[in-house]
């Protein structure tokens, strides 16, 4: 796994031993980031059950301005720390050693995030809680995205109900990146990549 493009292009990253994380695959990720990029210059950027740290990462390395990696597994951790100072982006990072619905009340209040990514557990709705809770809260900026990876079974049809739209989607073999922005599904201008 590395880096696809940006300040710290092809430095290849750790991954958090045994197999509790699910990596994102390199061509998954520059596929997510080739629809991301026109946003990510200068953007807040939340990543959420971190992992290994690379989706954070990549939008550090691809010109977000901060980005802040929640993960409650201790080795994930430390992986996160060696990946952002192996590729010298750590200045822009900020690690959150808990839980994601613990970690979000305790960012309430603080500057709204442009993109929030998840990659919860499957078949948890674990993204579902999520979503439930940032559709109540100030921390997505009101033209900010979140984006799912998520598996190809996964529902979103309760996002209207939220507020939320599903604007994008994209589809790979095993799983799926959804795009959720609030308001009307016509507004283009937020999510412009690609895909």
């Amino acid at each position: 796994m590395r880096v696809i493009a940006g300040r710290a292009r092809r430095l290849r990253l750790l991954t958090p031993p045994g197999m509790d994380t699910r990596p994102t695959t390199d061509r998954t990720k520059e596929t997510l980031f080739n629809i991301l990029q026109p946003q990510i210059g200068g953007a807040r950027f939340l990543d959420l059950f971190s992992g290994s740290g690379a989706i954070g990462i990549e939008a550090l390395s691809r010109g977000a301005a901060f980005a802040v990696f929640v993960e409650k597994d201790r080795a994930a951790v430390e992986c996160i720390k060696k990946n952002l100072a192996f590729t010298r982006l750590g200045e822009g990072g900020k690690i959150l050693r808990q839980d994601v619905m613990g970690a979000l009340r305790g960012l309430e209040g603080g500057e709204a995030f442009d993109l929030i990514f998840m990659d919860p557990p499957y078949g948890r709705r674990l993204e579902e809680q999520v979503l439930r809770y940032l559709a109540q809260s100030s921390l997505l900026a009101e033209d900010g995205a979140v984006i799912v990876e998520a598996s190809l079974e996964t529902s979103f049809d309760y996002v209207e109900e939220l507020g939320f739209t599903v604007q994008k989607k994209k589809e790979y073999k095993t799983n799926m990146h959804v795009w959720i922005i609030r308001g009307d599904q016509d507004d283009d201008s937020r999510i412009s990549g690609e895909l």
